[in-house]
């Protein structure tokens, strides 16, 4: 029996999914705040030790290169494969963006392509399964927007001005980077620009937030409660829940969730501007894959989300969605194994 076993290493989360025979057998999700330290890294490896262990082949991609504590993304990168050489027994192998999988030897010789490429492994799997489709992988601090047949940029810096990288996630991002201003109870107010609040307390507000999905401690270290919520909410609007109805807060919260939604669909219409380019249709991923079938209505276009798309069993589809490129590195490492 062949086993591979792929990891996406985050700076918030570390991503895991194990390949049986060509076939997904488990897929996880880990809390790795890596920009407390390396040995959350440690740590998080340890856990997945149950999914990985026995795996003849471990592909990896990361995009944790880009936390605080590396002083640059080369250092990250070399400091991060060090880090896994140390902690992975087997033959690890690397994914290099364009330039498929390689040894850590040369990934270290090559870093930036190492650097922030697990959207590529996700975009590489679906044009071999569904062409011209548009993927849109919703994440918790990020939203990657490619077409998968013709990805243009290849680092972060590139994909920010192509629009393909959209940097809005349906947990960790906070309010004040999505509106500076909302609605409430009629009149327009003005938000503190400050992290009282994330959009988790906004999509926990609107009864839309899955229990699972938000794996990190809250801005203000407090409970994840919707009277908790509202309170952090109502904050940077300068007030205390208490002081509007809960229906008041509601249509507040809508507006910022609808403004980060249109921020995506911006970047989405960037994308598909490109003269020459045709989707057929979208590929949803990520925590926040159902906010995509909602941008996919709006343009017309049949969507499939990840899970699906691999014919995932349906106990492991929605954490197949939802670590896309960690499935994804492993099922092409599987492949050329």
């Amino acid at each position: 029996m062949t086993i591979v076993a792929g990891y996406d290493v985050g700076g918030a989360h570390l991503k895991v999914a194990r390949i049986e025979n060509g076939g997904l057998s488990a897929v996880r999700q880990i809390a790795c705040p890596l920009w407390q330290g390396l040995d959350h890294l440690d740590a998080a490896l340890a856990s997945v030790e149950p999914i990985v262990g026995g795996a003849a082949t471990h592909a990896i991609t990361m995009t944790a290169e880009l936390t605080e504590i590396f002083a640059s993304r080369e250092e990250g990168v070399i400091a991060l494969l060090e880090r896994l050489r140390q902690r992975i027994s087997g033959d690890l192998r690397i994914f290099v963006g364009l330039k498929g999988f390689a040894d850590v030897q040369a990934a270290r010789g090559d870093p930036l392509s190492v650097a922030s490429a697990n959207f590529l492994a996700t975009a590489r799997l679906v044009a071999h399964r569904q062409p011209q489709a548009l993927l849109i992988d919703f994440g918790s601090t990020t939203t990657d927007i490619v077409a998968c047949d013709r990805p243009q940029g290849l680092s972060d810096a590139e994909r920010l001005q192509t629009g393909e990288l959209v940097y809005t996630g349906l947990t960790r991002t906070p309010v004040p980077s999505v509106a500076t201003r909302a609605p409430l109870a009629g009149q327009w107010q003005g938000l503190a620009r400050d992290t009282f609040a994330t959009m988790a307390d906004v999509r926990r507000i609107l009864g839309e937030l899955a229990d699972d999905v938000d794996l990190h401690a809250t801005a203000d270290d407090r409970g994840k409660s919707l009277p908790e919520s509202l309170a952090r909410f109502a904050r940077g609007f300068g007030r205390d829940a208490d002081m509007r109805h809960l229906s008041t807060w509601r249509a507040s919260a809508a507006y910022v969730a609808e403004r980060q939604l249109r921020s995506i669909h911006d970047g989405v219409l960037q994308v598909l501007s490109r003269p020459g380019l045709a989707a057929k249709s979208v590929i949803a991923a990520g925590i926040g894959a159902p906010v995509v079938t909602q941008i996919a209505s709006r343009l017309n276009l049949p969507v499939t989300d990840f899970g699906t798309l691999i014919a995932a069993p349906d106990d492991l589809g929605n954490w197949a969605t939802r670590c896309a490129p960690a499935v994804s590195v492993a099922l092409l490492q599987a492949t050329t194994s």
